[in-house]
């Protein structure tokens, strides 16, 4: 996990911040007012996300992802999600990489479609920041404006993924071959198979990362509704003409930054790990016992319930954009209901999604397979101020639990380490965040891990994303490949 501590010096007065503690100097005000007559937005909130200080996310993007955020300017815009993935340069990278080929280069779909299904996804989970980000997209390029009135404007045949989108977000563990026979087949308006799939990636895509976006308390950019305000700003020594001068970042004056710290969180986790491994050495638990420690776990992560919040009914410029809005997370087996395990020996992203992905829609499988497995293995063998640790056992941990909450199962995985290492807090935090991510709150974002850096925590919601992203493509992929053969 990575270790990426803020600067502890005093910063001087000279220095910009992007809260709102701005005044405006003469020179600023009698351009503003007199001689050109433009107001000048300010930012509202502190930085790219609510959770974490601007101060750290800054300093991380002069230093390390520079030549990373110069790409992202070259694919057409640098947002506040793009400045709190710079924690990890390799992954953001990979990212934009994936996310641009989808948006914007050769492919089954329009792009005025991509942008609407992109919508769509956002929407379900009520996710304004992503959801006015492609409205804005879908009517750079050339979107009919009317479609965003509502889903009834849309055409029919975007209007027949509603249910798609609904289950995979929801409930994927319940899509069937007939779900998609009822899009290819469709008397009129039917989709491709390439059509197809290049929409289950975007709506995955745009799923989890409304995940990633609640997950960091990301805030609303500076261009779009909510991120500025034209507002005289308080008295401080700083104008926001110092933004354009490259001044660096100060202190965030009124921010409290006293965090509760667990004494021996990390070295009683890291012990755990070591205990773990001995026993690993020691003796392999048998086929029949693997199998129970499973279904114990998935019986516990039903148990786990996500953060009560007071329901919220969402806005109008979401909701619009998605039917059936009482339709939400279950968990896969209520009620004495089985569903079957699905059991990545049988259909797994490696042997079978992989291909099935490059061969209807190219390139995009290796860019998605580029992007699993930087997640997955991406670690700077640091645990808080631990350097020299092995992490990946607790990576494999945090993965296989998000799958196992969807009911995939991998045979050669001890499902016993979960418990050791995942603790009641962290639990519903993963939970919540993959499930109703629109449900998490700073307090959650807090509650685990709480000796551990920001960066290490952004780390898990990139695992937290693209386990939940895989999770969902296997179940819509597998229900392809049976409408096939």
């Amino acid at each position: 996990m990575r270790h990426a501590s803020a600067d502890n010096e005093t910063v001087k007065n000279n220095s910009l911040t992007v809260t709102d503690l701005f005044k405006i100097c003469t020179q600023c005000e009698r351009l503003g007012k007199k001689d050109i007559g433009v107001r000048i937005p300010r930012p509202l909130g502190n930085g790219p996300s609510k959770f974490i200080p601007e101060k750290e996310i800054l300093k991380v993007s002069k230093v390390d992802a520079r030549t990373i955020f110069e790409e992202a300017f070259s694919l057409g815009r640098l947002d506040n999600i793009s400045l709190v993935m710079g924690f990890h340069p390799q992954y953001l990278e990979s990212f934009l990489r994936t996310q641009h080929y989808l948006l914007q280069m050769d492919g089954p779909l329009s792009l005025h479609y991509r942008h609407y299904i992109g919508i769509m996804a956002a929407a379900r989970h009520q996710c304004s920041y992503l959801v006015n980000l492609h409205v804005n997209d879908f009517l750079q390029v050339g979107g009919d404006p009317k479609w965003l009135n509502g889903l009834e404007g849309a055409p029919q045949k975007l209007r027949s993924l509603g249910e798609l989108n609904k289950i995979l977000a929801h409930r994927p563990w319940l899509l069937t071959k007939a779900h998609m026979e009822s899009l290819l087949k469709a008397e009129e308006h039917s989709w491709s198979l390439a059509e197809l799939i290049h929409a289950v990636v975007l709506l995955t895509h745009y799923h989890s990362m409304a995940s990633f976006t609640f997950g960091c308390g990301i805030s609303p950019d500076i261009h779009a509704e909510g991120g500025h305000t034209f507002r005289p700003p308080s008295l401080s020594s700083y104008c926001v003409c110092d933004i354009a001068n490259g001044n660096g970042a100060v202190d965030e004056l009124l921010a409290d930054q006293q965090v509760l710290e667990v004494s021996g969180e990390v070295e009683v986790l890291m012990e755990r790990m070591k205990q773990l491994q001995e026993c690993r050495d020691e003796e392999e638990a048998s086929q029949e016992e693997m199998a129970t420690r499973f279904e114990r776990e998935k019986s516990e992560s039903m148990l786990v319930t996500t953060a009560e919040y007071e329901e919220c009914v969402p806005s109008r410029d979401v909701s619009r954009h998605f039917e059936d809005p009482s339709y939400g997370y279950q968990d896969f087996s209520r009620r004495g209901e089985h569903v079957p395990t699905f059991r990545v020996q049988d259909y797994s992203w490696e042997d079978h999604g992989f291909s099935l992905v490059n061969r209807l829609y190219p390139d995009v499988g290796q860019l998605l397979d580029e992007k699993f497995q930087i997640a997955y293995n991406l670690t700077y063998n640091t645990m808080a101020t631990h350097q020299g640790v092995d992490t990946s056992m607790l990576r494999r941990a945090i993965w296989n639990y998000i799958h196992c909450m969807f009911g995939i199962r991998y045979d050669d995985y001890d499902y016993g380490e979960i418990n050791e290492l995942l603790d009641r807090n962290f639990k519903v935090y993963i939970k919540t965040m993959v499930c109703s991510p629109e449900k998490i709150t700073k307090r959650m974002y807090e509650s685990f891990w709480r000796q551990f850096q920001h960066s290490e925590k952004v780390h898990v919601n990139l695992l937290l994303m693209e386990a939940r992203m895989q999770a969902e493509l296997l179940y819509a992929l597998r229900a392809i490949t049976r409408y096939m053969t």
